[in-house]
């Protein structure tokens, strides 16, 4: 009789329509169910080259583990929740987040999971069902408000999370964020570079832990270069793109107007530029930008658009990373990054 624990090469693999098992990858491999197990684990115990066999046979056969049995056998669920709101911005945001996350995830057991929500309602009420629910093992928040309730909540329930971005509420967390107040400090320093006076400033809803950042940057900015600031207390990058296409026409159809913008948010630099050159107004020459982007595509549309890229997919990998590591029980405050603004190559220079 054969002994299943130590060899697999007496089980035949599942036949067309039976879900594949850690019986499947043994009597293929010709390894032990207990190796083949621990392989997909990612023992230290096991050999690179082993792991990489048999995480290679399980991509190619379509192997899943039991989630149900997994969960009762260790108590773990091997999800992770991205608890993402629906408002993020639109190029290219969500998809690279998932792209980086996946790139890391892609080599552990854990698979990922997109809980969409929407601020305007309660951004508590999915992570309250993840914990009543006891449905992820780990999650990743973005949004974060500086005294933000889900930090709290998680932390009192000691379940694993990172933030992209960071509160200021005294609790230490993972976290991997961009640097927007450097990032808005540098887009006034290049506009006072190209003799820009009154520049403006569309920033995040006030809420939010990036729209202080922002402001602190800026404001800096505006002191240190002997500028002045044209308020833009109206709209922020939430605003529905056709109001911020309608507000930019506006804005520079009438006498009084700013001379330089600084954008935190790439589609909403597309809906100003179209209100301005619905207004006859020329990009780098009546007035110039900057913007932030979270993808090579400003540039292709108007040239002289000064961009800055956040890399949203390394962001992924970074924060998939912080997580798994916290799983682990890595301490938060030794799980925490900020990525500083690269100018874009297809930037004008100043």
């Amino acid at each position: 009789m054969n002994d299943t624990g130590k060899s697999g090469r007496g089980e035949a693999p599942a036949t067309m329509g039976e879900r594949p098992t850690l019986k499947t990858i043994a009597y293929m491999t010709g390894l032990g169910i207990t190796t083949v197990s621990r392989a997909l684990k990612d023992a230290p115990d096991i050999g690179a080259e082993t792991k990489e066999r048999v995480r290679l046979i399980a991509q190619q056969i379509g192997y899943q583990p039991n989630r149900a049995g997994v969960r009762l056998r260790t108590g773990k669920t091997n999800v992770i929740a991205l608890v993402l709101s629906v408002d993020e911005e639109l190029m290219g945001f969500t998809s690279q987040m998932v792209f980086g996350i996946t790139e890391v995830l892609s080599a552990t057991q854990y698979h990922l999971v997109v809980t969409p929500h929407t601020h305007v309602k309660d951004s508590m009420v999915p992570i309250r069902y993840i914990l009543e629910t006891g449905s992820a093992d780990g999650v990743i928040i973005s949004k974060i408000e500086p005294n933000d309730a889900r930090v709290r909540l998680m932390t009192e329930r000691n379940m694993p999370f990172v933030t992209h971005g960071r509160s200021d509420m005294g609790i230490e967390h993972a976290y991997h964020d961009f640097d927007n107040e450097t990032y808005a400090y540098e887009a006034v320093q290049r506009l006072a570079q190209l003799g820009r006076k009154r520049i403006a400033i569309i920033v995040p809803p006030s809420r939010f832990s990036f729209h202080d950042h922002a402001r602190r940057g800026f404001n800096r900015g505006i002191r240190d270069f002997g500028v002045s600031e044209f308020p833009l207390d109206t709209i922020t990058i939430e605003t529905p793109l056709d109001q911020i296409r309608d507000f930019g026409q506006r804005m520079m159809q009438s006498d009084d107007r700013p001379d330089g913008i600084v954008s935190i948010s790439g589609s909403s630099t597309i809906a100003l530029v179209a209100g301005f050159e619905a207004a006859g107004v020329r990009i780098g020459e009546d007035i110039d930008i900057v913007s932030k982007q979270s993808a090579e595509f400003l540039n292709w549309i108007q040239p002289q658009i000064h961009t800055v890229n956040e890399d949203i997919k390394l962001a992924g990998r970074e924060l998939a990373k912080a997580l798994l590591a916290r799983i682990n029980g890595a301490p938060p405050e030794t799980l925490q990054s900020i990525n500083r603004p690269v100018w874009s190559p297809m930037a004008p220079k100043p």
